[in-house]
């Protein structure tokens, strides 16, 4: 079985992350997008960045009933900062019968040679990679464990959903209604 791993902190998973997860499940080879909500790094602090199982729990609502979607807090045990190549040998000794491949933005190809290990996720997973908005080009994008997908430009943004969250203004369609009815009775985000 093949699981596409997006990252994030998710702060909040909005409508853009459901869409790229749908997208990379209908036109891989992957059969399941596992969420992986990244803590909260010790040295970059972030008053906005909602406790880590509270992100959890709107990843949760957000997936609802999709038995092809997951939500992982495996890096909530693992040492902090946690770099992506530690978090696939953790998921790969977990998990050995599964070929994970790491999901991720355009926006973050330029700059994956400057990743941890950045070879060995490439030669032992590989990457999917959606478009972004103002993308720089990189020689990686016809690398051969490197799958570009067409999707979306989707450019929703966290900020601006907080911003309008504390404007108390309506943030419908920018996340899924179980997270905005989460968001609204746990009172994030004000």
């Amino acid at each position: 079985m093949e699981i596409g791993l997006f990252f994030g902190s998710f702060n909040p998973i909005h409508t853009g992350h459901m869409i790229i997860a749908n997208l990379v499940k209908e036109t891989t080879s992957v059969d399941e997008v596992w969420f992986i909500v990244s803590p909260q790094n010790p040295f970059k602090k972030n008053k906005n960045l909602l406790h880590e199982f509270d992100r959890l729990d709107m990843v949760n609502a957000a997936i609802g009933d999709d038995y092809q979607f997951r939500s992982s807090d495996v890096e909530f045990n693992m040492p902090r900062p946690s770099y992506t190549i530690d978090t696939l040998t953790v998921l790969q000794e977990k998990y050995p019968d599964k070929k994970f491949r790491l999901i991720i933005g355009e926006d973050n190809l330029s700059s994956f040679p400057k990743w941890k290990n950045h070879e060995m996720i490439l030669e032992h997973y590989g990457l999917i990679v959606y478009p972004r908005p103002n993308s720089e080009p990189s020689d990686l994008s016809s690398h051969e464990n490197v799958r570009m997908i067409d999707a979306p430009e989707v450019d929703i943004s966290a900020t601006l959903i907080r911003k309008l969250i504390k404007e108390e203004k309506s943030i419908k369609y920018l996340v899924p209604d179980q997270v905005e009815a989460l968001i609204k009775s746990k009172g994030f985000f004000h």
